[in-house]
């Protein structure tokens, strides 16, 4: 149930939320491709932002590296408008903006540029033409991630299910609170998502009854199983609900998206 007290969100802008997580390996780029394509697959015009240099959004979308002539770099240093960036995927109803690997540099090149942490923020600003604008996040606190928590309405953190899962989201919900309280006081946990989950494996249970006894209802219910065919998927330029439909996690995702929209139906109530 989500809290009455929370931010509403305005019913007729981009809804903005950045998937984040500082820690390598959790599924956050996996959820980031899979979740955009089940948002689309309802209808939502849906945007994924390719904030991480490795590029894997990009590729996991099919955007070959030729096709990056303009990118996330480019946006955010000023040289190119978003809408130069987005690149049609294959999915009807969703876009990209890809990485490029100068991104790796942007962080010592933004340094002394003014408005720095608010370079993505300016970037979208009245952007109405998506429903949904998903920003998948390097795996670091960094410059690039704080201009995608600057720039989101909410926060969206996979987290893998093993042992050390609650000690990294807590640094992460700080920096969060952070944010909220200095850059963008309209910034939510949307919620926690959580990833590789091996019902064979005690740890998994441990874990999960954890994070939900700390974080409560931000807990989404739905849960990622490790899934040989998610794995797979990137290798063919694919999200795994165009790869295989049928498979546990492709039904997960669907099942994800559906809560992400009951959330966002209660949200603007």
């Amino acid at each position: 149930m989500v809290d009455p007290n929370a931010t509403r969100v305005p019913p007729l802008s981009s809804r903005i939320i950045a998937i984040a997580n500082q820690k390598g390996g959790v599924g956050k780029t996996t959820t980031a491709i899979n979740l955009a394509t089940a948002l689309a697959a309802t209808g939502k015009r849906v945007l994924l932002i390719d904030l991480d240099p490795q590029g894997n959004a990009s590729t996991g979308l099919g955007v070959e590296r030729g096709a990056r002539a303009v990118s996330s770099y480019e946006v955010l240093m000023g040289d190119a408008q978003l809408a130069e960036a987005v690149i049609n995927t294959s999915i009807p109803n969703l876009a990209v903006v890809s990485s490029s690997i100068d991104l790796s540099g942007a962080e010592i090149e933004l340094v002394a540029e003014p408005r720095r942490e608010v370079r993505l923020r300016d970037a979208l600003v009245s952007q109405t033409d998506w429903d949904f604008i998903l920003i998948d996040c390097p795996p670091s606190l960094n410059l690039l991630t704080l201009n995608a928590l600057v720039a989101a309405q909410a926060v969206l953190v996979p987290l893998q299910c093993e042992f050390f899962a609650l000690e990294g989201i807590s640094h992460l919900v700080k920096t969060i609170e952070r944010v909220k309280a200095a850059l963008n006081p309209g910034l939510e946990l949307h919620g926690i998502v959580l990833t590789m989950f091996d019902k064979r494996n005690n740890l998994s249970d441990m874990v999960a009854a954890d994070v939900r006894g700390y974080f409560g209802d931000k807990v989404y219910k739905t849960v990622i199983p490790r899934n040989v065919r998610v794995s797979e998927a990137p290798s063919h330029g694919k999200p795994v609900l165009l790869y295989d439909m049928r498979c546990a996690g492709s039904e997960a995702y669907l099942h994800l998206a559906s809560e992400v929209l009951k959330r966002e139906k209660e949200l603007r109530a």
